[in-house]
């Protein structure tokens, strides 16, 4: 059977199996490992032959599987997970909401505004969407609730919120995509900032315009009395995040630091504050182990499923025969553009955005890199898709958890409805990230 035939069957198979909710590493690594044993066993021009198959693609996943691990700048991962984990426990990422919530107090919106910043910041240091939808869900929305604010506002503030972890760094995205298209981390980290300044005003105008033309859903608190001491004491407690990210922009911009020494820093960080500040027990540092054990062994096993599927799909040369086939179409650069974005925007409808990202960039980077287009401004562009995917109906991952937190009292269309306001910024920041690529490359260009 001819290869890109064995190659399009089994891309096909790994994407149904997606959409039939099979978790994604298993997807990767059995499709990849069968579809690979038939390639070499069913050779064009002869027979099946299973004993001739068996070997070379057992040698593919081996080598694949033990190259890709023992890779030095993976450890980032793990690094950054658990100096995200300590970070929780110490109180550091929950200590940005209660700054800027001491501070916008009076402001109509303003706890909703808080919501944004801490739920950013939660995000951005632990790396992780979902899990600061989960943590800060049951933070946020009860406050705000009992403040009187809409039940659609609340929500959707901390859903939206959590996404911007993915363009702030550190991001898990940004190192999977780097490390699969041997693109820069570092350019990676600096090239998401200006975006996610960018998505983060967004959303806070998104709130003030809300809160302005219906008061009535963002009340201002009237029997709170904050004094200048108060403000003053909410800023101190911030400093720890702000360290944090100062450590991982400033560091990498300067030089300092790279991707992987600067999560090493954040780590002993988050570790040292907690101890001296005597925020972090034992339970909680083993609790944050186990939790980055479990978090990060799921990401491997996801990355070296990636890794062998990558491999299977350079096998068969599928890839060669896609790329052909759009260069056939004789489409214009931003016509292609068009239909990259409008794929990751119908595929993060129905998965997550771990699986949408490495099962499409086998086939969208060469298309890419062949049109000339730069891969670390690409790479901004595909995150913010995959940070959009995480809201977007009808299986917006951060809805759902948001939905779970909150209990059966507000519905899942009540948290849609209210994202559909704050998904009208992100299509304009996207619209602004494709048509002006220095907004990603201004930072990581100016690099020394």
């Amino acid at each position: 059977m001819e290869p890109t035939v064995i190659g399009a069957w089994g891309f096909g198979s790994a994407l149904f199996l997606l959409f039939m909710r099979v978790p994604i590493a298993y997807v990767l690594v059995g499709v990849a490992s069968i579809c690979s044993l038939i390639t070499y066993a069913w050779r064009p021009g002869s027979d099946f032959i299973f004993e001739r198959g068996l070997r070379p693609a057992l040698a593919l996943i081996e080598s694949n599987a033990f190259d890709f691990i023992h890779s030095y700048s993976l450890s980032m991962i793990p690094l950054f997970i658990a100096a995200g984990h300590i970070a929780y426990h110490t109180r550091i990422t929950t200590d940005i909401y209660e700054a800027v919530r001491v501070w916008l107090a009076k402001m109509p919106g303003g706890l909703a505004v808080a919501s944004l910043f801490g739920c950013g910041g939660f995000s951005a240091i632990t790396g992780s969407s979902l899990a600061c939808a989960s943590s800060m869900g049951r933070i946020c929305v009860p406050e705000m609730l009992r403040f009187g604010y809409n039940k659609q506002l609340a929500t959707s503030t901390v859903a939206m919120g959590g996404t911007l972890g993915s363009l702030i760094p550190p991001s898990v995205l940004f190192i999977l995509y780097g490390m699969f298209t041997e693109q820069s981390v570092n350019k990676l980290f600096l090239a998401g900032v200006l975006p996610g300044i960018l998505t983060i005003t967004g959303f806070i105008l998104v709130v003030m315009v809300w809160a302005i033309l219906k008061p009535h859903h963002a009340p201002a608190p009237k029997d709170i009395v904050i004094t200048n001491r108060d403000r003053f004491r909410a800023a101190v407690k911030g400093w720890p995040a702000l360290m944090l990210m100062f450590i991982i922009i400033g560091g990498i911009y300067g030089g300092v630091f790279t991707a992987t020494e600067a999560a090493a820093v954040c780590f002993v960080f988050a570790v040292g504050f907690g101890v001296i500040s005597r925020r972090l027990s034992w339970e909680d540092f083993l609790g944050s182990m186990k939790e980055t054990t479990f978090q990060t062994a799921s990401l491997f096993f996801i990355a070296v499923g990636a890794k062998i599927f990558v491999s299977f799909v350079s096998l068969t040369g599928v890839t060669g025969a896609f790329v052909g086939f759009v260069e056939g179409l004789g489409l214009e650069t931003w016509q292609v553009l068009f239909c990259i974005v409008l794929l990751y925007i119908v595929l993060g409808m129905f998965l997550d955005s771990i699986g949408t990202m490495l099962l499409t960039l086998p086939f969208v980077i060469p298309v890419v890199e062949g049109m000339g287009m730069d891969l670390i401004w690409f790479g901004v562009v595909v995150v913010k898709l995959l940070e959009i995917g995480l809201v977007t109906p009808p299986l917006g991952m951060n809805v759902f958890v948001i939905n779970s937190v909150v209990g059966k009292d507000i519905k899942v269309h009540t948290i849609f409805s209210g994202v559909i306001k704050f998904l009208t910024v992100d299509m304009i920041v996207l619209a602004l990230i494709v048509a002006f690529p220095i907004i990603s490359l201004l930072i990581p260009n100016s690099m020394g």
